[in-house]
């Protein structure tokens, strides 16, 4: 995983991504997951691109179904962009990084 990507977990979701002070962007994903391993390079660019204006986090949903549970989490990969501690844009699967772009308002 790259350095500016974060891994979250259910014991540490509410620091990391409600109680933050800039946007987080998570990507629930699984390893067996192969569209989220087709995203998870493309966030790294990302979290590069935006560093200090909004954080990208990652979360496995296997090691973490309460989170997942939660935010209704039924297909991977799901990119959920969080802003002032709730749910601002959903992303269900994998595409192309332009569109992800363009579907979470980062553009």
């Amino acid at each position: 995983m790259a350095g500016d990507v974060i891994e979250v977990s259910d014991a540490n979701f509410q620091t990391e991504v409600i109680e933050s002070g800039t946007p987080v962007i998570v990507d629930f994903w699984a390893a067996w997951c192969g569209p989220c391993r087709m995203v998870g390079p493309i966030l790294e660019e990302l979290a590069g691109e935006l560093s200090g204006k909004v954080k990208v986090a990652k979360l496995n949903v296997d090691e973490n179904r309460e989170t997942a549970t939660k935010y209704g989490i039924m297909s991977i990969p799901t990119i959920l962009l969080f802003e002032n501690g709730g749910v601002a844009k959903q992303v269900v699967g994998a595409m192309p990084k332009s569109a992800l772009v363009a579907e979470l308002g980062l553009s």
